[in-house]
Parts: C-alpha cells; sequence; structure tokens
C-alpha cells in the first residue's frame, strides 16, 4: 500500500480562518481537503455551498467532496464546476448507483473521480457489487451530520472486508473512513487496509498538528 492519505475535514475548521487553517495544513504536507456538504435533509445539519469550494480551490489541494444530501445528482455539477476533484455520493440515497456515478462523470469536461458513501447501519455487504464502478468507498464510522462524534468500531470490519475484496479482484479503489479517528484508533484503521482518512476534530483542534500528522502517518 502507498502512504497514507490524510484528508482534513473543513467541518472542524474555525470558519472565520479557513484560508490560514488550509495553508497551515498544506504547509504540513497535506495535500487533500475534505468537505462535508449538508442539506439539512438527508442529514440533520447545513453545511457548505459550491461557492466555499470555489474559494478554496486556489489553495490548490485536492477537494474531496462528500455530498450528503438527498438528491446528489441535481447539485454534482454545481461543485464540479467550483473545483471538486472527487464527487462521494451516498448509496442510501440514490436507487441506481452505477447510473448515477455514470451521470456525474458525464458532468465534467475532464476526468472526475467518483466516490460512493455508505452510514454505519448499512452493510460493506450491500455494495461490493458496486464497488468496481467508483475511484472511492467512503466508510462512515460516526453517523454523518456532525463533527466531534465517537468512533464507531463496526467500521473495521467494513474495512477489512473490503480491503480484501479490492485485492483479490485487483481493482484501484480507494478505502475512505470518516468519523471520530484519532490516536486511539488510527493504528486499527490502517492495520484494517485505509488508504485515506478524513480527520476532523482530532487534527483541526489539535494543538500541535504537526505532531499529529507525523502519528497518522508513522503508527
Amino acid at each position: 500500500m502507498s502512504e497514507l492519505i490524510i484528508a482534513p475535514s473543513l467541518l472542524s475548521a474555525n470558519s472565520s480562518n479557513f484560508a490560514e487553517a488550509i495553508i497551515s495544513l498544506r504547509n504540513l504536507g497535506c495535500k487533500w481537503l475534505h468537505y462535508d456538504i449538508m442539506d439539512g435533509h438527508f442529514v440533520p445539519n447545513l453545511s457548505f455551498g459550491p461557492q466555499v469550494v470555489k474559494d478554496l480551490s486556489s489553495y490548490g489541494l485536492y477537494n474531496d467532496v462528500h455530498l450528503m444530501i438527498t438528491d446528489p445528482v441535481k447539485y454534482a455539477s454545481k461543485f464540479i464546476q467550483a473545483g471538486a476533484d472527487n464527487i462521494t455520493i451516498h448509496y442510501e440515497a440514490i436507487k441506481d448507483p452505477i447510473l448515477v456515478q455514470q451521470q456525474i462523470r458525464s458532468m465534467s469536461k475532464k476526468p472526475i473521480s467518483v466516490g460512493l458513501s455508505i452510514k454505519p447501519r448499512t452493510r460493506i455487504e450491500d455494495i461490493l457489487d458496486y464497488v468496481n464502478y467508483f475511484d472511492v468507498i467512503l466508510i462512515m464510522s460516526v453517523e454523518p451530520g456532525f463533527s466531534g462524534q465517537e468512533f464507531l468500531p463496526n467500521a473495521l470490519y467494513k474495512i477489512e472486508v473490503l480491503r480484501k475484496y479490492i485485492d483479490k479482484h485487483h481493482l484501484s479503489t480507494l478505502i475512505e473512513v470518516d468519523g471520530g479517528i484519532n490516536d486511539t484508533n488510527i493504528q486499527q484503521v490502517k492495520q484494517k487496509g485505509a488508504d485515506v482518512v478524513v480527520s476532523g476534530k482530532y487534527l483541526m483542534t489539535n494543538d500541535h498538528p504537526d505532531q499529529a500528522i507525523k502519528y497518522m502517518l508513522e503508527c
């Protein structure tokens, strides 16, 4: 496996200092930025719109846009136009994952990465037939909607099953994990086979983010 990708979560950053936080994280070696997009319907919270992605795209990070919304196809093009590099949709919000990923890819003039996410109560076995069609599978290790929740251990089983499936079928799909990841569980998450970890509160509110990043990479 290649080196772990750390994707800081904008949701946990101080909104008055987005630019400062991003520059600091970029200087520490972070290459991804994770946007949790919420509509107040699919999840009980509201967050960012396309304009935030557009405004922050100038900082040169890989824009990892997670659409926690009821109608992802309706809004995906707006985030692509704003500068999204990856659009992740929720399995629970759509009827036909294969069709939806095709629709999203057709919205971009350049190749666009498309991910599929599942909530904690969704079985990993329910989406294995779709893995080959997506660039990223995002396993939620908390209930989506709010930052600062505790990591749900059943995510470890899902990572393990997904890692074995991807390796068995020689796929390039990345395994991303989001929710409650910190110094108490990052080692297990990595050992089970995660490629990308979304780090919210642990990284974005850490007094020593450089040490936190180093630990996540080296543990």
